[in-house]
């Protein structure tokens, strides 16, 4: 079983830490909303639904001192990371219930009803997860093998998982599945979190670096790869794990079919294409750290990319909680969103 990544307890936010993984189990306990966005920025949560719905949780600590407070929340968490569209999905869902309440309501009514809101946020995405899980099970063959970058499961969303839930659903239907997970430099979260979440759930896993996925392809036959995202454009262009363009070109290269399975609160219909998706840069120390420890000398120049734009031309279908979107996407995206 693995243990729940949000949890709401008595006024205070508890979220799992994933920077312990996968050598401890711990939890950080949040009762303001600087501190989810610090657990954000430092991903101690991570994933783009996830982070979307500890944001919405977020306002809820302060939204009990009033409007003002509320506003504040909403504009810390804005910051926290610029990429996962889904954060920002939450807090204007979360900022549009407040303007809904009368300007003199009490803050209770405020507390309350943006606290009613994150738990909506969490139960809809894991709802729709399981939806999104099913209509990408049908994807697969009975017996297949896929591989995997990132992490896309339950420790990514309000739980089952967008990549990770097709892999689940597809077991619920009685298929057989084996997954080969890139380890996904520089952070590491294929190999600290998706090897975790499916060995304890059960599954033939098995770890890969990320440089290897090219003899992988050649050398076995790997029927799909699926990663989640982080944001997709109006044309089906996804930012998503730094290495996952990779990927897609090299799965197009050998005609293996590259899905992408989000829900839709990750599209952002209002950029056109990924070159208008803002990409995350993080700190240079990721990259400059060494596996056996100590560092790399201070003056090397690092590039360090947390996200990369997959073309929508490498992907052969997009996995929603609605179904599945093929080529050509804008359409299809389209309308979905206006449904």
């Amino acid at each position: 079983m693995l243990p729940p990544v949000i949890l709401w307890n008595e006024n205070r936010l508890s979220l799992l830490d994933q920077r312990r993984l996968p050598c401890s189990v711990e939890f950080l306990e949040c009762e303001r909303a600087v501190d989810v966005a610090e657990a954000i920025e430092t991903l101690a949560v991570r994933g783009a639904p996830a982070i979307g719905i500890a944001a919405a949780f977020g306002v809820a600590l302060e939204a009990g001192k009033g409007r003002a407070a509320a506003s504040r929340a909403i504009e810390r968490l804005a910051v926290t990371r610029p990429t996962a569209v889904n954060l920002f999905w939450a807090l204007r869902r979360v900022e549009a219930r407040l303007r809904r309440l009368p300007a003199d309501a009490p803050d209770s009514a405020l507390f309350s009803a943006v606290l009613d809101e994150a738990f909506a946020i969490q139960r809809e995405d894991l709802e729709g997860n399981r939806a999104l899980g099913r209509s990408g099970a049908k994807l697969l063959p009975d017996e297949c093998t896929v591989m995997t970058h990132c992490n896309a499961g339950a420790l990514a969303t309000g739980g089952h998982g967008t990549a990770l839930g097709v892999i689940r659903s597809a077991r619920d239907a009685g298929k057989k599945v084996r997954v080969f997970a890139c380890e996904t430099r520089p952070l590491l979260q294929g190999a600290r979190l998706t090897v975790w979440e499916l060995m304890r759930d059960g599954f033939d896993v098995t770890l890969l670096c990320d440089n290897m996925a090219g003899s992988l392809m050649k050398s076995r036959r790997i029927d799909a790869v699926i990663v989640g995202a982080d944001r997709i454009a109006a044309n089906g262009d996804t930012a998503n794990k730094i290495g996952t363009y990779s990927h897609a070109v090299l799965a197009k290269h050998f005609g293996i079919p590259f899905y992408v399975a989000a829900p839709l609160s990750t599209f952002d219909a209002s950029i056109p294409s990924g070159e208008a998706i803002p990409i995350e840069e993080r700190a240079a120390d990721e990259v400059r750290k060494l596996p056996g420890g100590g560092m790399l000398p201070a003056e090397y120049s690092i590039w360090n990319p947390a996200f990369d734009v997959t073309d929508a031309s490498l992907i052969s279908a997009i996995i929603t909680e609605k179904g599945a979107i093929f080529p050509p996407f804008a359409e299809g995206i389209a309308s979905f969103l206006s449904e």
